[in-house]
């Protein structure tokens, strides 16, 4: 029964009501902090739990007024409304039974490279950029640049963001995949769409304990900024790339003048990327059956498609598509998409998870 499910947490939230105030953890900040986090986590699902073992209470003591000569009308209208409230509160709870993933709460690394198309899809970093950017104002997110190499036609080749703000991971995590455009280039003359493709990576920030570099591990390069022009461009060695040996990864940071700035900016997004090849190594050890139920995280496959001569968005993971391409892009509006997502990220944990 679902009531025998929902007991523990409302049982762990009054143990740790009684814990906040005994001398021993008032004491200790460090597990003070802990308590309170852990108890506001479950709150939202305490708080439910409560209301569904009322109503199931209620249910019950309705059903026995039925027959009461006074009282049985009023019980069956309040037995309409307590049942019909009863499902909702249910799906309502199994989503809040869900697993939480430990990165939700994290800040974020989005990385942005320009793919097939050249100088189009370079440009399409800076549009997508731009979205995202509203998308952050409108969640009251910060963004900043960490790395950048831009086009000389326009946009960006490459491009690194750190976004910070509450839940940022939770709302982005699905946005990590190919992005295909489809519209005319500025400079098509005969009027042609051209199909050009970027791809975003998304990875949570990580503190230095969640990720161990050894220092031996690393080559570390200095280097003349290289860009299409601006202060301190071609004029220092402040440019930093650093290699990670045993993994091949790559990292290189030119957009501070300071080649200490760069050095520190270029660690941050190692470590994020390290342990993003963590998490991908672990996904891939958890069964095919799992991987095919609720997605794999792979980036190499195209999620998307974005084509302006029909002003139409399509996720192809979810067979979604709204013509409001320009709207969603200009104002930042991905929640139209990312929550579909989400919806349907949580619906087949459910089916697959004993809730």
């Amino acid at each position: 029964m679902l009531e025998d499910k929902l007991q523990p947490f409302i049982d762990r939230y009054e143990e740790i009501n009684k814990l906040l105030i005994s001398p021993d953890i008032t004491s200790d900040i460090k597990k003070m902090t802990e308590l309170s986090k852990e108890q506001s986590s479950i709150e939202p699902i305490v708080n439910k739990a409560k209301e569904y073992i009322q109503i199931v209470q209620d249910i019950e003591e309705n059903k026995i007024l039925l027959e009461d000569p006074e009282l049985g009308e009023l019980a069956k209208e309040e037995l309409k409304d307590l049942e019909t409230r009863k499902p909702q509160l249910e799906e309502e709870i199994k989503v809040l039974m869900i697993p939480k993933d430990p990165n939700d709460d994290k800040n974020i690394y989005l990385e942005l490279r320009a793919g097939t198309g050249g100088d189009e899809a370079a440009i399409f970093v800076g549009d997508l950029f731009r979205g995202y950017l509203r998308y952050a104002e409108n969640n009251g997110w910060k963004v900043e640049i960490m790395n950048s190499s831009e086009s000389e036609a326009g946009g960006y080749k490459e491009l690194v963001l750190l976004v910070k703000g509450d839940h940022a991971y939770s709302k982005l995590k699905f946005e990590g995949g190919t992005h295909r455009v489809q519209r005319v280039p500025a400079t098509e003359s005969q009027g042609r769409v051209h199909t050009s493709a970027i791809t975003v990576a998304v990875m949570p920030e990580v503190d230095d304990i969640e990720v161990d570099i050894n220092p031996n591990d690393l080559k570390i390069d200095v280097m003349r900024s290289s860009g299409c022009g601006g202060q301190s461009v071609n004029t220092t060695d402040s440019a930093v790339r650093i290699t990670h040996i045993p993994s091949g990864i790559v990292v290189t940071n030119q957009d501070q003048k300071s080649q200490h700035k760069n050095k520190e900016k270029a660690m941050k997004v190692l470590k994020a990327r390290l342990y993003d090849l963590q998490m991908q190594e672990q996904m891939a050890q958890e069964g095919a059956e799992r991987k095919a139920q609720v997605g794999t995280g792979d980036r190499s496959g195209r999620i998307r498609t974005y084509n302006y001569p029909q002003n139409r968005i399509s996720d192809h993971r979810i067979n979604l598509t709204l013509y409001r391409l320009e709207y969603i892009m200009n104002d930042g509006l991905f929640d139209e998409i990312i929550d579909p997502l989400i919806a349907d990220y949580q619906a087949k944990l459910i089916e697959i998870s004993d809730i």
